[in-house]
């Protein structure tokens, strides 16, 4: 059973009503848990104070995001990632970030003091921010606080990134510290934002063979995304030995995701949770932090974190969403809703299917390969 975390100021991370990374995909998440009966119960963690999110951000950069916040961006503000397309300022919104990274970090916190053990952080998962920059709908990144306070009390800590973009900035805030390892399967940078996460790409300094990543070929299905996963990930964790597991579980490698253009259903998603569950057993001591991320396909993203929390709840899988639920989102959204949990079963006839599974073997064979020599002298 894990301990939820969850308070409605996280709703307010809102870049407005056209920004695809809305609070509804919370929202709707928690009401269809809420229709199923799940019982959540979350805890609300405290917001993370100014010197948390000093662990991993610059002075400009906490300053700039400070004096954004009154929805008056300053000149400087396009330097530092801010007041642009994907992160349009908005009031108060080093408050509503700092809410954010409070739940990542809180989490981080009770898995430290062995206070929980499995945590899901119902909110977070902004893996684009960099030390100085906001990037990719991401102001603060919570899960690299998270990780530093984790680091902080001598934790070895394994990041998996399953969101359909490379996890970049968590990678580049700890490539250089052979106590975190980063693993991020992602669709290719040649295709996707944000252009990174290449397979030679793999940390530096004295982290240099701790950084894993896995592109894969716009249009993976399921099965190859599968393969590639237990290729690559249990062979990472059990050569790291974690004490704990961090992992962003965005739901944007959907097959209707609008923003990417990987194949993933609803049946594999649960399949990487429950692996997820499992390796943290195997290798951490089942000490596991998830948060979610990216997903931007309403009726996708719903079900694919409401499958999160019943599968770290330990709950049953229903089949069918609940009517009510549907009726209130169907008029409210002006669109259907896939009336079961899983997708219905799929076709998506992809010329050279064959080609890309075979390419996508080779990029995970590829991507041990690129660290199997650092491994070897550590």
């Amino acid at each position: 059973m894990a301990t939820t975390l969850f308070h409605d100021r996280y709703l307010e991370y809102d870049f407005g009503p056209e920004h695809p990374f809305s609070p509804v995909r919370q929202e709707m998440a928690m009401d269809l848990l809420n229709a199923l009966g799940v019982p959540l119960d979350p805890e609300a963690p405290p917001v993370a104070t100014r010197n948390d999110v000093r662990r991993v951000h610059s002075e400009p950069f906490v300053e700039t995001v400070e004096a954004a916040s009154d929805g008056t961006p300053p000149p400087e503000a396009r330097s530092f990632g801010l007041n642009t397309g994907d992160v349009p300022v908005f009031e108060d919104m080093d408050a509503a970030t700092r809410g954010l990274v409070g739940g990542t970090l809180h989490g981080a916190r009770l898995i430290a003091d062995e206070e929980a053990t499995r945590v899901l952080q119902f909110g977070g998962g902004l893996h684009h921010a960099h030390r100085g920059r906001a990037s990719g709908f991401c102001v603060y990144n919570d899960l690299s606080v998270a990780i530093d306070a984790l680091r902080e009390h001598d934790l070895r800590v394994a990041y998996v990134d399953v969101d359909v973009h490379h996890g970049d900035g968590v990678q580049h805030l700890h490539e250089e510290d052979p106590g975190v390892l980063t693993v991020s399967l992602h669709e290719t940078g040649r295709a996707l934002f944000p252009g990174t996460g290449h397979i030679e790409d793999i940390g530096a300094g004295p982290g240099r063979g701790f950084a894993l990543n896995v592109p894969l070929a716009p249009f993976t299905e399921s099965g190859s995304y599968l393969d590639a996963f237990e290729h690559v990930v249990p062979h990472a964790l059990q050569h790291f030995q974690p004490d704990v597991i961090v992992a962003q579980c965005g739901a944007d490698a959907h097959f209707s995701d609008p923003l990417a253009d990987l194949l993933l259903t609803t049946q594999a998603y649960e399949r990487i949770f429950r692996r997820l569950l499992a390796l943290a057993d195997e290798h951490a001591g089942g000490r596991l932090l998830c948060t979610l991320g990216g997903g931007y396909q309403l009726d996708a993203v719903s079900r694919v974190w409401a499958l999160l929390a019943l599968v770290m709840l330990d709950c049953e899988i229903p089949d069918a969403l609940p009517g009510a639920y549907r009726d209130r989102w169907e008029a409210r959204l002006d669109d259907p809703l896939t009336p079961t949990l899983h997708d219905p079963e799929q076709d998506f006839e992809v010329d050279r299917q064959s080609s890309i599974e075979t390419r996508n073997r080779r990029t995970s064979e590829q991507a041990l390969e690129q660290v199997a020599s650092h491994w070897h002298c550590a």
